[in-house]
């Protein structure tokens, strides 16, 4: 008898192609497949050629970019010295998602299709195209494409003799069981942000807890806005970064929030507890440390400000004890019910502890090791770095616009990340943040002579601000900005700072307020006024052209 095994590999960078592998391994499991379900980066890719069945499940990101968490897997399958025949055994299928609003959609699941398919690969189906624009998103395309995909592999490994499907009634068990420590086990010494020992450079598995310095508000207290110049101490880190490079900053829920998610799931915040595997081989999550309280789980992991997906309400619904409760989880979870899910949860961006409020008798039900994997990790976000080592040295500045804007719901929504910054005062005692540095897209000009035109309205500026340091601490002349925003007086960010710089002859400065007169102008506005310079730099000077936003 062939063994029944299926890989499911992601490369994921906002969660979706995450949440969808995982509700194949969902499915497998159900049709009692071995299932195993990884990041392509974490999968040792020269075992592919071992592998009889693997489903792909890729998200395109920025312009055709594969996302970060498959990168080094993107170079290995597309070197030169690859035979072509080294995957004549392997049966696979691709699902991609992405969006028909940018030109290259879909891009990484085509081209990982027809590189599969050069290496000797036997696909099942054609390449799935999941559309982030289409009314009902991406599975209008992946349900019946999982359909398809399912009569496909039966067909190859036909359910063993004896066996059903495990019924869509019936909860599938936890990934990890979770066992409560007696109250008085010893407690280890220590929370999560001790600053470590220097080892190996701060990544996402081990972010540097860096001292928050200053945050100061740099739009004027009238401006509807709230920006923050904030900055960082990361001395001893070993960080080092160039303009242009990102910030990745793991947030965490603010405590209010955590009290009520606490409240209504009846769980103690102060109860410890380790987490074990269900099925041997599935690795612990990584950013948990064991034991581990409530609140660490609930504060530092379980993202309960996102706005909750189909698969939530799903998992939900095995829990309800309510019928009218259950009936509206399985509607929400159902394809003829995603519309109606949109307008409850996406439209009003409703927030996964608010949908929890509209469930209180499923709610208080949650058995506490379903939690992690009804509620999606909290995600690092990016920020442009928006200084220079050689003008700020051991020092991380970023430019951070405070989101929060109103939908329908009656409290305003709020960004997570930068709600929690701006919150962050750094006179209350040593205030840390958990950070690490990313290479960002944008490289600037080795040569010395090459002029560098930069366009960055609003907080778009950033990259532009470490770029001008870093270039002005060389001595480089051949810096032309345009920068736009509403008013001279209210969000000129950095404006003493450029003036300068304008005065020493570092800078060409260009500025667009919008709303300082009559008519609205804006930077395309000052950029077609100097065409004459602009032209000049471009064919004689042999300038780079930036843009950020």
């Amino acid at each position: 008898m062939v063994e029944r095994k299926l890989l499911v590999l992601f490369g994921s960078q906002t969660g979706t192609a995450q949440d969808t592998a995982e509700r194949i391994g969902r499915e497998a499991k159900r049709r009692h497949f071995q299932c195993r379900v990884e990041a392509l980066d974490s999968y040792d890719v020269a075992n592919l050629i071992n592998e009889l069945l693997v489903v792909f499940v890729c998200a395109t990101t920025g312009q055709g970019d594969p996302p970060d968490n498959m990168k080094m897997f993107w170079r290995f399958l597309f070197r030169k010295n690859l035979p072509p025949g080294s995957l004549c055994q392997l049966d696979y299928a691709v699902l991609g998602l992405g969006d028909s609003s940018y030109p290259k959609f879909n891009f990484v699941a085509k081209k990982l299709h027809k590189r599969v398919l050069q290496l000797g690969g036997n696909p099942l189906l054609p390449v799935a195209l999941g559309d982030d624009q289409h009314d009902l998103g991406p599975d209008a395309v992946v349900d019946p494409w999982l359909l398809a995909l399912w009569d496909k592999i039966l067909t190859l490994y036909p359910l063993p003799s004896g066996l059903e499907i495990i019924s869509p009634d019936v909860c599938l068990p936890p990934k990890y069981t979770l066992h409560y420590l007696a109250e008085d086990s010893p407690h280890p010494d220590g929370g999560l942000l001790q600053p470590t020992a220097p080892r190996a450079v701060p990544s996402e598995l081990h972010p540097f807890a860096a001292r928050l310095v200053s945050n100061q508000r740099v739009t004027a207290e009238s401006h509807f806005q709230d920006v923050r110049l904030i900055e960082f101490d990361v001395t001893g880190s070993g960080i080092t970064f160039s303009a242009g490079d990102v910030v990745m900053i793991q947030p965490q829920n603010c405590p209010e929030d955590v009290e009520q998610f606490c409240q209504l799931l009846r769980l103690d915040p102060d109860r410890r507890f380790v987490l074990k595997p269900t099925e041997p081989g599935t690795s612990l999550p990584a950013l948990l440390p064991q034991p581990c309280s409530i609140r660490h789980l609930v504060t530092h992991y379980l993202d309960i400000s996102c706005v909750p997906r189909r698969s939530f309400f799903e998992l939900l619904s095995y829990f309800s004890t309510n019928e009218l409760e259950r009936e509206k989880l399985q509607e929400f979870s159902s394809a003829q019910g995603q519309e109606e899910l949109y307008s409850y949860c996406n439209r009003p961006r409703r927030t996964t502890l608010e949908a929890l409020w509209d469930f209180p008798h499923t709610t208080c039900a949650i058995p506490p090791e379903y939690l992690l994997d009804l509620i999606p990790r909290i995600r690092p976000r990016a920020f442009s770095i928006a200084s220079s080592m050689l003008a700020h040295p051991d020092r991380i500045q970023i430019l951070v616009a405070v989101v929060r804007y109103k939908t329908r719901l009656s409290k305003p929504r709020r960004g997570l990340c930068s709600t929690w910054l701006a919150s962050l005062n750094p006179e209350q005692g040593d205030v840390r943040v958990p950070l690490w540095v990313k290479k960002g897209g944008m490289k600037f000009p080795a040569d010395p002579d090459t002029p560098v035109i930069m366009i960055g309205p609003g907080t778009g500026v950033a990259p532009f601000r470490a770029a001008i340091q870093e270039r002005v601490a060389q001595g480089r002349r051949g810096n032309c900005l345009f920068f736009g925003c509403r008013q001279k007086s209210k969000d000129f960010y950095c404006q003493a700072e450029w003036e300068e710089l304008v005065t020493k002859g570092f800078l060409t400065l260009f500025t667009a307020f919008s709303r300082d007169q009559e008519e609205k102008v804006y930077v395309q506005h000052r950029i077609q006024e100097n065409r004459r310079l602009v032209w000049e730099l471009l064919s004689s000077g042999n300038a780079h052209v930036y843009l950020a936003g």
